[in-house]
């Protein structure tokens, strides 16, 4: 057991949270079960300010959010208990967790450069969880990118003529916004489909970010598998199947989660990204995996713990603890 901690947790409002599926709440439990003290804020509260002068002149610029102490427990509508609002530095703190749900837009991003004057192991500074800076730089839908040969085929893009050839040479596609989230827009455009076009003009009439264009795979009938990584390494899995006519098999849109092992190609895929995750601070992550094919890495704010532990006892919430109190604590391997 480590000594008590003090948890500061950027998310959305706890107030409106699942508290039966929720990740957060989830790590918010055990964080309270091994006795460290809970802090949550919402984004919008966060300042950077004048920093303090400390012994020898050095200037420290100071990030500070309206901080609540909070207390959780397992009943819904009844399931946390707030403290006064206070604003507080973020550097008092022990540990951050970043979990704050996209979309990865200009203000997400800018929140992890202000947790970039927070992140770190000392006086003044507490341990960001996902390293803010490999947070922004790693989009779920762009990372798995730098692994091309654990992909199905890919294309990013603004330019039409490219994602029609794309469309011409696989038939079935799927086109995805690049920076998107739960299954929001996604799309399915069969060979037959008369709709590419006019979702292309929809899109780019309204966004100047490019699309993300992958081959259909019809192994997504038989789920979507989530893999949770903590520090690199594999804990366990779930698979998200799609319901009804639906597609798309994120939670969030009706797809159900279902128990499911690690094949030998998932053990492949977690081998060959597991040293990038952990090299660069990554500690939680949740891989989608289609078939024999990666198809995104979520380290923003990843899903899937309490199924997991519903499904195969597995207390992931705790693996990343175990790691995060490692990493504070100097015996991080």
């Amino acid at each position: 057991m480590s000594s008590p901690l003090n948890v500061a947790v950027q998310m959305d409002p706890l107030e409106h949270i699942n508290i039966d599926g929720d990740s957060t709440f989830a790590m918010m439990l055990e964080a309270q079960a091994r006795g460290h003290a809970l802090f949550v804020y919402e984004v919008g509260s966060m300042a950077l300010g004048e920093g303090v002068t400390e012994p020898g002149g050095v200037v420290r610029t100071r990030v500070s959010a309206a901080v609540r102490p909070v207390t959780v427990q397992r009943e819904q509508g009844r399931h946390a208990t707030f403290g006064p609002v206070a604003r507080r530095s973020l550097g008092e703190m022990d540990v951050v967790l970043m979990r704050q749900d996209p979309p990865f837009d200009m203000a997400y991003i800018t929140a992890t450069h202000l947790l970039d004057h927070v992140h770190g192991i000392g006086p003044g500074k507490a341990l960001v969880v996902n390293d803010p800076r490999w947070v922004r730089d790693s989009p779920e839908k762009l990372l798995v990118t730098h692994f091309p040969g654990l992909m199905p085929p890919t294309l990013v893009t603004w330019d039409v003529e490219e994602i029609r050839a794309f469309r011409r040479k696989w038939r079935d596609i799927i086109v995805k916004p690049l920076f998107g989230n739960g299954g929001s827009g996604i799309f399915r455009i069969r060979e037959d489909d008369q709709n590419l076009n006019a979702l292309l003009e929809m899109h780019f009439a309204r966004s100047r970010e490019p699309l993300m264009i992958q081959r259909y795979e019809p192994a997504v009938k038989s789920g979507d598998k989530r893999i949770i990584l903590v520090d690199g390494k594999p804990v366990g899995a779930i698979n998200r199947v799609p319901s009804g006519e639906d597609h798309r098999s994120n939670m969030h849109v009706g797809g159900v989660a279902r128990k499911v092992g690690l094949t030998a190609r998932d053990e492949e895929i977690c081998a060959a990204i597991g040293p990038f995750l952990k090299e660069h601070g990554l500690i939680f992550v949740g891989i989608d995996v289609i078939g024999d094919y990666l198809t995104e890495i979520n380290v923003t704010s990843p899903t899937g713990l309490q199924e997991l532990e519903r499904f195969d006892g597995i207390n992931a919430a705790g693996l990343i603890w175990d790691c995060i109190e490692a990493k504070l604590a100097g015996k991080a391997s």
